[in-house]
């Protein structure tokens, strides 16, 4: 049947984004049996969405697995596609459609040998009508995040509709549970299994309580399972942060990531020398070196220093580095500001001051929040060859830094012969955020971090 499939298919989608489905079918006397199909939430953050090519057009069946629209959503152009058999009866959202809002009709499905011709006059009235899309909550981007999620709540489902059933929409439906849908909405936030789920309503039906009372009771542990022994440490508000920031950062940023090896055989000498010039005033570390480098290679491509915000690319003028600190509660990002007016030395002096206060737990607000570019350095850890990083927004690019290794390097003698020199090198990887930096800009700012890092005289200029 028609009906069930559609449920499913939504279930699935709500499965995949924990949020709840709104109901999808409805019976018009009016009209033949039929099939409200509704924008579907395809993310947990999606409000509402575009109506791309439809795949069928009124009239036309569609079987399992075959796609009847494209929705473009707040992340990506997704397939929406049903799993059994069925007959598009009338479009209500033509392709081009923009915000559309989740729950909203967009079109209706028939079972087959139904008289499609009888819903030529159909409207989104006569679909129970539709409602404007939330505006998305207002965001300042240059503030930090709370420690909960900012992610908008999904569109709440409708309680379900009388059917030409006899009854409401989940008693027509015989493959579904005899749940109250307030409850299964629940149940979907929640993660909680329905399977055995008994209920104490009317009917044996599933109520909320009983939904609350499931989700309330602990699940039987590794340790009563398999003898496993365990501990449960409490979750800190920094690690919640982090949570969130990284959660969001990847489902809402396209990342993508440019790799490199960078000889370091020259810029170790320098470091060599300028340290033993010092006389113990200062020691630079190879971190120091490449914050600069990545200020000179901010500014031969601005691009890179950016930011997205709302209707606009934001892009910098100074260069304020986010450097990496691990600490006893979590990662932590202290803020290099204007790298691209300082020297090595001051480069050095301010990282450690904000590393020891960032260990310390004495950062100040202003000495983390902000930043336009980050860099992580797991280069003290020989282990490391290589490994990407996490953007962190609304920042558009991260240099994720590994050890450094002794790489044999091909080099040919004056009498013609080809020999070998062993060249200190690390390998470098940067994730870009694709909405605001092409592949193309992303390549370009590795090489000029590239150039000036294996020619490090030009960082004292």
């Amino acid at each position: 049947m028609l009906v069930p499939a559609i449920r499913r298919q939504a279930l699935q989608h709500a499965r995949l984004a924990r949020i709840a489905v709104p109901s999808l079918t409805r019976w018009y006397a009016s009209y033949p049996p039929h099939t409200i199909v509704k924008m579907p939430a395809l993310s947990p953050t999606m409000t509402a969405g575009n109506i791309g090519a439809w795949n069928k057009k009124p009239g036309d069946s569609i079987s399992p697995g075959e796609v009847l629209v494209e929705i473009e959503t707040d992340k990506a152009q997704m397939d929406f596609e049903f799993q059994e058999e069925g007959v598009l009866a009338k479009v209500l959202k033509e392709t081009g459609e923009k915000d559309v809002a989740v729950g909203n009709p967009i079109a209706v499905m028939v079972e087959e040998g139904t008289d499609v011709s009888a819903f030529e006059g159909f409207t989104l009235q006569d679909a129970g009508g539709e409602s404007a899309a939330p505006a998305p909550a207002a965001k300042d981007q240059d503030q930090p995040k709370s420690e909960e999620s900012s992610t908008p709540a999904p569109t709440p489902a409708p309680e379900p509709e009388e059917t030409g059933f006899g009854g409401k929409l989940e008693t027509a439906l015989d493959r579904e549970p005899n749940i109250s849908a307030a409850a299964k909405r629940l149940a979907l936030e929640k993660g909680v299994s329905l399977k055995g789920l008994k209920g104490t309503g009317p009917g044996g039906k599933i109520t909320e309580e009983d939904v609350k009372k499931a989700a309330s009771t602990p699940a039987a542990t590794s340790a009563t399972v398999s003898g496993a022994l365990y501990e449960d440490i409490p979750i800190s508000g920094m690690r919640k942060t982090i949570a969130s920031r990284l959660k969001e950062s990847v489902s809402e940023n396209p990342h993508y990531f440019v790799t490199s090896s960078l000889s370091v055989s020259k810029l170790l000498k320098l470091r060599q020398a300028l340290n033993n010039s010092s006389e113990g005033k200062y020691k630079l570390s190879v971190n120091d070196f490449l914050i600069k480098a990545m200020a000179v290679a901010c500014k031969k491509v601005p691009a890179v220093n950016s930011s997205w915000r709302e209707g606009v690319i934001r892009q910098f003028s100074t260069v304020d580095v986010s450097v990496a600190v691990a600490t006893p509660n979590g990662l932590i990002t202290p803020i290099i500001k204007g790298v691209e007016g300082k020297g090595l030395e001051s480069i050095s002096a301010a990282v450690k001051e904000l590393a020891k206060k960032a260990r310390d737990n004495k950062l100040k607000p202003e000495e983390y929040q902000g930043g336009t570019i980050s860099i992580s350095n797991m280069g003290m850890n020989p282990a490391v060859e290589r490994f990407t990083a996490v953007i962190n927004p609304p920042q558009a690019a991260i240099l994720a830094v590994g050890s450094n290794k002794k790489v044999a390097v091909p080099v040919e003698n004056e009498d013609g012969t080809t020999g070998v020199e062993w060249d200190d090198q690390i390998v470098v990887t940067a994730s870009f955020d694709h909405k605001v930096v092409d592949g193309a800009v992303g390549a370009e700012w590795m090489r000029e971090l590239k150039k000036v890092i294996e020619n490090p005289l030009e960082l004292l200029l």
